[in-house]
Parts: structure tokens; C-alpha cells; sequence
């Protein structure tokens, strides 16, 4: 059974991951869902919004591992602490479910296990890639790469974008300059519009995916 969580935890209307039923926790925009160094007692699910997880570097600068969004885990671990920290990008909802708990099941049900692996394998993966990508490519082929990335996993070229150009910046390695000036620069080659700030056009997805390649 999952504890009970505070009261600012509301019961979630969908069946929680690998037949767990329990609590979400709702946070507003920028809010954090845990920190950088706490212990990693639960891990999480995210039903509604999105999620950017992240670490402090020693100079002090923030570099955001990863951005997730509804149906995605997050602040699966190896060890007891988290690497990173979490924060609401949007008005969000996640589901905690307790490690221990899931553990168990886990060793009780092979699918679970199995599910288990598959989620760390690709989480290892998207790390990989990510390093791969801040150590070999262009400014305008990190931000193609990013656009065409939030197509694939949201599964349409109209994206409606929950992060800054900040948050952006952040996660590729580069300055807020340099973001929104190879964004004016993709638009003005045609190949994206930016309607408004936060919903971008990919106007021509085999040009974007050969220029992120």
C-alpha cells in the first residue's frame, strides 16, 4: 500500500503505474517536487503538465538534465539520493509511488522488472545522447535537435512549448542569445514559425530532421 500523503495530495482519477492505486500531488509553475541531494524514497509519474529535472554545476550554473512530460517516470535512481532536483514547468500533476513498494512488486512480478530496466536503459540512453549532443554539435543543430525531439515524443509539429528560452538555453548548453537568435534564424530560413512565444510551427520536418542528423 502507498502511505498517505499530506493533505494538498488529491486522488488521482487514473489507475497509478504497474497496478498501484494511489495519491497525486498537484504543484504550480516552477514549484519544486523534490531537490538535488534528498533521499530517493519515491518515484514518480507525471499525469498532467511537465517537468524539467536538474542539477547545479560548481560555478553555479543550472543545467537541465531533462524535461518530462505526461506519462513520463522521473526520479528513478540507482542510489539512495537524487542527482538532480525536480520542478513543475507548467501547472502539473504527479503521481508518487514509494520505491520500497515498487521494489517488491518488482521482485514478485517479472514484468514489472522487466519495465523497470526498459525505463533506466532509456533513461541511460537519453543521458548519452544528451552529453553526445553539448560535446559535438553546432548551436543550430542542438536547438533543431531539441524541436525535433518535443515532435516525436508529443507526436505532432505544433508545439505548444511549456519552457522558457531560458530553460531551453539551460538544457542545450548555450546562452538565451544564442537560443533566440537561432530560432529567428530557422524562422527566417522558413523552415519553423513562432506564432507566439511558446507555440512554434515545424514547417518542414524533413529539412529539420536532416539539419539535427
Amino acid at each position: 500500500m502507498l502511505s498517505p500523503l499530506p493533505q494538498s495530495v488529491t486522488p488521482a482519477p487514473t489507475s497509478a503505474p504497474f497496478g498501484f492505486t494511489g495519491p497525486c500531488l498537484r504543484h504550480a509553475r516552477d514549484e519544486e517536487i523534490f531537490g538535488e541531494g534528498e533521499t530517493a524514497d519515491h518515484v514518480y509519474q507525471v499525469i498532467s503538465g511537465s517537468v524539467r529535472t536538474c542539477r547545479t554545476l560548481r560555478d553555479g550554473r543550472r543545467q537541465i538534465d531533462e524535461f518530462h512530460f505526461a506519462g513520463d517516470y522521473f526520479g528513478l535512481e540507482a542510489g539512495d539520493l537524487h542527482r538532480v532536483a525536480a520542478e513543475a514547468m507548467t501547472e502539473t500533476t504527479v503521481r508518487m509511488v514509494r520505491r520500497g513498494a515498487l521494489s517488491q512488486l518488482a521482485a514478485q512480478r517479472p514484468e514489472v522488472a522487466r519495465v523497470l530496466f526498459r525505463l533506466t536503459v532509456e533513461g541511460l540512453q537519453r543521458s548519452q545522447d544528451h552529453v553526445l549532443m553539448l560535446g559535438r554539435k553546432s548551436a543550430r543543430e542542438r536547438v533543431v535537435g531539441l524541436l525535433v525531439d518535443l515532435a516525436d515524443r508529443t507526436g505532432g509539429d505544433e508545439l505548444d512549448i511549456p519552457m522558457s528560452r531560458q530553460d531551453m538555453a539551460d538544457y542545450l548548453g548555450l546562452t538565451i542569445e544564442t537560443v533566440s537568435r537561432t530560432l529567428t534564424q530557422l524562422q527566417g530560413d522558413g523552415v519553423i514559425a513562432i506564432p507566439t512565444t511558446r507555440h512554434i510551427v515545424l514547417r518542414d520536418g524533413v529539412a529539420l530532421r536532416r539539419l539535427a542528423s
